[in-house]
């Protein structure tokens, strides 16, 4: 980067805070500091659901993903829409209709105390770890590829999105997020822009898109029964489904999004625009990484590209067999591209029968250059077993580097932290309100004021920041990034879920039993994932059943109770 790129980045981050700022003075009741002032439109709140989800972690992580295992990913969110229409119709009405700060006070009102500060905690235990991976995420790439210091690129982003959500609460996480989303969108689409136009003069779009089908990388659904594979039709719809219901349901970071809706209607519409948005954004996204995958076959990408990390070990004990790998692998990749081209020109001339053969050319040498990289990544392995072998994640990095013009590298970059800084917003604020609301308004006995909740929400939000920030000094990262964020969610998200099925649709359910079956459930899933290998998104489904089916169990055996006024959804 120049200093064209660092005037880029550092303009449009102040720009966009300063106008999130300045929208949000004033903000000094409980109600507008949580909510905003209550008129935020359909778009405002479309846009920050969006941008509360997408951290830095999917614009680093999943161009990655789909260079590495192709367009199969975006199965992850086929039970997203559905779950959005039933959280419209079921979840908001009710939200709206009691005019809760947090969703956990509706549990807290449908069952007991307990239950309510037992989702809560749930919830801000996952979220709050969460947290520090949003900001961990992209602070690791940044500061490895840039040279940054690791430790102040952390302590520095985390202070800054700190700072402007304590002072301008839910608005200024709103406002902030309508920018941030249009930085995020122009950078990705000049990024899209730049690739198509550095793809071979001779390669058309079409044969770029039948190269990666012809490697595997187009197969978008699959429908596999095996529980072993990760993403497929049913991992992504059943489990899907409930991983999303949770989420934009349940967990307060999305709830309070939507809440500050000026109508039930413009509430539903921002959920609906999700509904529309998200799989097509996610697939774009896979594409842009799938594209990159086409674009090194013609040209001559690093065997590894944590090039930092690789750089360092060859110039100690396993330089010279790193080295010797590298060669091979731009050996195997002047071949492969040579039978790329072959494959091409047969398909164009129509022979079936050379391109059966090209094609085995073709496909051989992909799983040989596969095979080197694999080596490659355990000698890195030998050399430091703390490295994380795993370099999807500086793919779409180092093509930015490599292959933009300064000033878009300054807006690339920004994009990574218009990410962090709206993912991260929304989850702090989230945080914050749920502390001073759930836990701290429930334990002051005599109750509080308006002005001591919102100092309450203010100190308690700059709490969780400081946790984040120390939880991403020491966080080490597990497998891909995107994915450490999913696997998180999934081993809290579907209990939670059951407490609000519960208190939705069984009437007959009191807290005591669903507050045990919550526990017994939640107890069960993490042994469950220490113990067994099938797809973490079949976790929010067993914690969910589980929680929903052991509190029948339990009620009963228990003393009957009374229906709850709350307990029937009103639309």
């Amino acid at each position: 980067m120049n200093a064209f790129d660092y005037a880029v980045l550092i303009g449009s981050m102040l720009a966009i805070i300063a106008y999130g700022m300045w929208r949000s003075r004033g903000r000094r009741s409980l109600t507008t500091y949580v909510k905003g002032d209550g008129n935020a439109g359909w778009g405002t709140i479309g846009l920050s659901v969006a941008a509360t989800q997408a951290s830095a972690v999917t614009f680093l992580s999943i161009p990655g993903q789909g260079f590495e295992s192709g367009l199969g990913f975006v199965q992850n969110y086929f039970g997203l829409p559905f779950a959005l229409i039933i959280i419209a119709v079921v979840f908001v009405p009710i939200y709206r209709k009691l005019n809760v700060y947090t969703a956990y006070e509706y549990l807290g009102r449908r069952f007991d105390g307990k239950t309510r500060v037992l989702a809560a905690s749930l919830f801000l235990l996952q979220r709050g770890l969460a947290a520090g991976i949003t900001i961990y995420a992209p602070a690791i790439v940044l500061s490895t590829v840039f040279g940054w210091q690791l430790d102040l690129t952390i302590v520095v982003s985390g202070l800054v999105v700190t700072v402007y959500t304590v002072f301008g609460g839910s608005e200024a996480v709103n406002q902030t997020h309508k920018w941030q989303v249009a930085v995020i969108f122009g950078g990705m689409v000049a990024a899209l822009i730049i690739l198509l136009n550095r793809l071979p003069s001779d390669v058309s779009l079409g044969e770029t898109l039948a190269v990666a089908g012809g490697l595997g990388k187009m197969e978008a659904v699959s429908f596999s029964l095996d529980p072993d594979v990760r993403y497929t039709f049913w991992t992504g719809t059943l489990g899907g489904i409930f991983l999303s219901l949770s989420y934009f349901g349940t967990d307060q970071s999305q709830v309070q999004r939507y809440l500050s809706g000026g109508s039930l209607r413009e509430s539903r519409l921002g959920l609906m625009f999700n509904a529309v948005l998200k799989i097509p954004m996610q697939f774009f996204i896979l594409l842009l990484g799938v594209l990159m995958f086409v674009f090194f076959q013609f040209e001559r990408p690093p065997v590894f590209f944590n090039e930092t990390v690789w750089r360092a070990q060859a110039a100690g004990e396993s330089g010279v067999e790193l080295r010797a790998l590298a060669t091979r692998y731009e050996a195997t990749q002047e071949v492969k591209e040579e039978r790329i081209r072959t494959w091409l020109e047969a398909r164009r001339s129509g022979d079936e029968v050379r391109m059966d053969s090209a094609h085995r050319g073709m496909v051989a040498a992909q799983k040989e250059s596969e095979a080197l990289r694999a080596e490659t990544k355990a000698v890195l392995i030998k050399g430091d077993p703390g490295i994380q072998a795993k370099d999807s994640d500086y793919v779409f990095i180092t093509f930015i580097l490599r292959y933009l013009p300064h000033g878009l590298i300054g807006l690339l970059v920004a994009v990574f932290f218009a990410a962090t800084f709206s993912s991260k917003a929304g989850e702090l604020n989230a945080l914050g309100t749920t502390t001073a609301v759930d836990l701290y308004r429930h334990m002051r006995r005599g109750g509080t004021t308006d002005a001591q909740q919102v100092r309450a929400a203010k100190v308690f939000t700059a709490m969780w920041g400081l946790v984040a920030i120390a939880f991403a000094l020491y966080a080490n990262l597990v497998e891909n990034l995107i994915e450490a964020v999913n696997i998180l969610g999934s081993l809290f998200y579907g209990v939670v879920l059951g407490l609000f099925l519960v208190a939705f649709f069984l009437k007959r359910v009191g807290g005591t039993a669903v507050f045990a079956a919550a526990v017994i459930a939640q107890i069960t899933v993490l042994i469950l994932y220490t113990t067994l290998s099938i797809s973490y998104l079949w976790y929010n489904l067993i914690g969910c059943a589980g929680c929903v089916g052991l509190s029948l169990v339990l009620q009963a055996v228990l003393p009957s109770r009374p229906a709850s006024p709350h307990a029937t959804p009103t639309s």
